[in-house]
């Protein structure tokens, strides 16, 4: 006994302290829809969920929303107000759904001759910033048919953006950042980016505050959305994420909330389609 207590003293002794920060970083967990997993898992997760939606994408959202997701996406591009040689960051932007209209409204500016430098094509302007290949494949192919050839396809974080400090005049996402693992980390990273005065927006599925209409939209999208992601993409899971990751995704007030912790100013949100989808906005002051 006394020789096991001298071993014990010794290796306390020389013990190297515990890395705690390290362990709760290793053990430390999110949401993944209606699962509990950890934060790398979500990772790896969402960028699966991707990767198999990529080809159908527009597809499904087309049949999801009954098209009325084009709507929501020419509306949000009109609050954005694309300016001449205003500096665009889409992220999660893959298919390029809104860098193509934020374009389109720049070369219909150039065409009504209130372009300075005609000859500068707008797609110069943009760069698109999304972690998944096969969304950014997708995106390229129809940028290629556009001839939107100036437009920088970058394979990133939201999290991590390989971009310096005050690099964008405007920074948009749209129906990504509840996918992000830290949505406070993609923000304050979204706040970095911007130039002084410039622009943060935000378009995401959000909440629906009436109770009769929040009944029937969760009746169709547990019970409509992923039957019909099996049968056109062959991907039921995929599809049921994405309705639960909706409704774990923070409400309206909150979130804007936390676009205020990350620093921006005259924060506020507008709600389409009764909170189906809602526009958050705020600006680098």
């Amino acid at each position: 006994m006394p020789l096991l207590r001298i071993l014990s003293r010794i290796a306390i002794k020389f013990a190297k302290p515990c890395n705690y920060q390290w362990l709760s970083l290793r053990h430390k967990t999110t949401h993944f829809g209606y699962q509990d997993v950890s934060e790398e898992e979500k990772s790896e997760k969402v960028h699966r969920v991707f990767e198999n939606v990529a080809d159908n994408y527009d597809l499904m959202n087309d049949l999801m929303s009954g098209g009325v997701h084009r709507l929501w996406k020419d509306h949000f591009v009109d609050k954005v107000a694309p300016l001449p040689q205003g500096k665009l960051l889409d992220v999660a932007g893959g298919t390029g759904d809104i860098a193509f209209r934020y374009i389109q409204r720049l070369v219909y500016q150039q065409e009504q001759g209130h372009q300075a430098e005609p000859e500068f094509h707008p797609s110069k302007q943009v760069t698109v910033c999304d972690f998944s290949e096969s969304m950014l494949a997708e995106g390229m192919k129809r940028a290629k048919k556009l001839g939107y050839s100036g437009i920088n396809w970058v394979c990133g974080d939201a999290q991590n953006l390989p971009f310096p400090d005050d690099s964008y005049d405007c920074y948009t996402i749209a129906y990504g950042i509840r996918n992000v693992v830290d949505v406070q980390k993609a923000i304050d990273e979204a706040y970095r980016v911007l130039k002084p005065g410039g622009r943060f927006m935000c378009l995401e599925f959000s909440h629906v505050s009436n109770p009769v209409l929040r009944w029937l939209y969760d009746q169709y999208s547990f019970n409509v959305i992923p039957p019909v992601g099996h049968v056109v993409a062959g991907d039921w899971q995929s599809y049921q994420y994405l309705v639960e990751s909706i409704r774990k995704f923070p409400d309206q007030k909150t979130f804007c909330s936390m676009i205020e912790d990350a620093g921006f100013r005259s924060v506020r949100y507008e709600d389409l389609t009764f909170g189906v989808t809602s526009i958050h906005s705020g600006y680098k002051l």
